[in-house]
């Protein structure tokens, strides 16, 4: 009762937009689960996102869960993951993102879920990596270890929210390396918060690849 009284007062708000939270749901309403703008490119491998990377890395499958526009539902989604300490948000996503991709074959016999690492002085400040929380989602819905310890971010990149899509690729160049050799000839499933050019994501799958990796591709959103 005390808790119910509480939440009458300080209601629990939805991540994407806003309104309280009846009692039986969590970070994000039923109705945003439902009508969220899922893009379903798990199902298409001449998927847009898949195409992106054509002709410049070769990944297995990629995806990613919502289409993005600015000053929408699924931006302040993120924007409470990545910058309002919200990590929750990550694994509620992810674990329903996770429950569509296991029923798609394009993402079957993968070994490793691997989130893109910040560097030290990033994940210092921001105190989380919210690609890592995505991937706690993502693996607990599709029953896949995650493995952390093994591609590390050797230099410190700025961030790329504003950069072209020239930049965003300079910017990265050969900013990832890998510990060990856990990971030869696995099939790895990479996973960040948004893509826009690809930039990050190739850089990590062509050190991955070098060590044998297939590599698939997760999403949350694609701008």
């Amino acid at each position: 009762m005390l808790n119910d009284f509480f939440n009458l007062i300080f209601p629990k708000l939805c991540c994407a937009c806003n309104q309280a939270l009846l009692k039986n749901e969590k970070i994000i309403c039923t109705t945003c689960i439902v009508n969220l703008p899922k893009t379903n490119f798990h199902l298409d491998v001449e998927n847009p996102v898949n195409k992106i990377f054509w002709g410049r890395v070769p990944i297995e499958m990629a995806t990613s869960f919502y289409l993005f526009s600015k000053k929408g539902k699924v931006q302040h989604l993120l924007h409470q993951l990545k910058y309002k300490g919200v990590k929750e948000v990550g694994s509620v996503i992810g674990n329903l993102f996770g429950q569509e991709l296991k029923q798609s074959t394009s993402f079957n016999g993968i070994d490793y879920i691997i989130p893109v690492p910040l560097h030290k002085k990033k994940l210092k400040k921001r105190g989380y990596n919210q690609s890592e929380w995505i991937a706690k989602g993502l693996s607990e819905a599709m029953d896949i270890p995650i493995n952390l310890n093994t591609l590390h971010r050797k230099v410190d990149s700025t961030t790329q929210t504003k950069k072209s899509r020239y930049n965003r690729w300079e910017n990265v160049g050969e900013i990832f390396d890998i510990t060990g050799n856990e990971l030869d000839n696995k099939s790895v499933l990479l996973v960040d918060d948004v893509l826009t050019t690809g930039a990050t994501i190739e850089a990590c799958a062509q050190v991955l690849i070098q060590h044998g990796c297939k590599v698939y591709v997760a999403t949350i959103a694609y701008a």
